[in-house]
């Protein structure tokens, strides 16, 4: 929270074999009898089944799964803020191994089954899972061959909508009552925060914003309709002007010759990739960067990209709404 797998591709044999697991398990109807895939712990040790909305339509899951497979970040992190450890999950295109910010005791004993949005689809079905948690944004096009695998729960997206993700991820694990423990409690640490800035009306006369540097593309300057833009709207913030223009709510993009759109009475910042390759450091001993409001009042803050941005969970907000109570308070 671990060698990768990079085997690519199902035997006809292995397609064949989870294809009729999958059968079995979706087929079932909602009973005490175990009705998860079987084989090597694949049984859902709960016994039953229980029907989940998802942006696929309804499917059908074990009632307590015990061999979950996480395809994405915020899935990995609503699993073990849910006390349930996958035996598998995928890892970013640009390091090996799972977000730093996750307890190392409770990542260990995943393994990883390729890139996000590339899963390796071998390594997944060897694992036996009985529910699969990704996203249609990130797999929808793999949709049919997960479902040979295992129940394949999807969320429609990621990023904003992490609250909802969550509440379904919750459902899927047969884990509602632990999610309304961990949203009260996010609530209760977000008020906490709220008033070490300096209470609302203080809060919302703050200006933040949220620059990511990203390997291969242009400077990111996070609009509101994202992760990290929902944590600061819940802690009531202010954030600039610019970020209503950001396309699709999201980010709007610039150059480094552009970096002074970036200013703010506070600037948090982080690097996907490489930060020589990314343009961080070059743009960041520009005169245009130590020209920002934020720089000359030593209010730019470097955060860690994969908590920040990647997180995409309650684990990861709580651990982000203390990093910023310690920058800002």
């Amino acid at each position: 929270m671990a060698t990768s797998v990079r085997r690519r591709g199902l035997t006809l044999g292995a397609l064949a074999l989870t294809g009729a697991l999958a059968l079995s398990a979706c087929g079932s109807s909602d009973s005490d009898s175990d009705s998860g895939p079987k084989g090597d712990g694949g049984s859902s040790a709960g016994g039953g089944t229980h029907t989940v909305k998802t942006a696929m339509g309804d499917v059908k899951v074990p009632a307590h799964p015990k061999r979950v497979v996480v395809l994405d970040t915020g899935e990995l992190d609503s699993a073990l803020t849910l006390g349930v450890e996958p035996v598998g999950g995928t890892h970013s295109a640009t390091e090996d191994g799972f977000p730093a910010y996750l307890p190392a005791a409770s990542t260990k004993g995943i393994k990883e089954v390729g890139e996000i949005a590339n899963p390796n689809m071998e390594a997944v079905a060897s694992l036996k899972p009985d529910l699969i948690l990704t996203s249609k944004v990130r797999d929808g096009d793999r949709y049919k061959q997960l479902s040979a695998i295992a129940p394949t729960v999807m969320t429609e997206s990621t990023g904003s909508d992490w609250k909802n993700n969550f509440k379904v991820h919750a459902e899927a694990l047969g884990k509602q009552a632990e999610a309304k423990k961990v949203i009260a409690a996010y609530d209760a640490h977000v008020a906490k925060v709220t008033e070490a800035v300096g209470g609302k009306k203080k809060a919302a006369a703050t200006d933040v914003n949220f620059v990511r540097f990203v390997e291969g593309a242009d400077i990111r300057i996070y609009g509101k309709q994202n992760y990290i833009g929902s944590i600061l709207a819940d802690i009531g913030m202010g954030r600039p002007a610019i970020t209503d223009k950001a396309k699709d709510g999201f980010s709007y993009d610039v150059s480094p010759e552009k970096i002074d759109l970036a200013d703010a009475d506070a600037v948090f910042t982080s690097t996907y990739g490489d930060p020589d390759k990314a343009g961080t450091t070059r743009t960041m001993k520009s005169g245009l960067w130590k020209n920002l409001k934020a720089s000359k009042d030593g209010k730019v803050f470097k955060v860690d990209d994969r908590l920040w941005i990647a997180g995409i969970g309650y684990t990861a907000a709580d651990q982000i709404l203390d990093e910023f109570q310690t920058k800002m308070g």
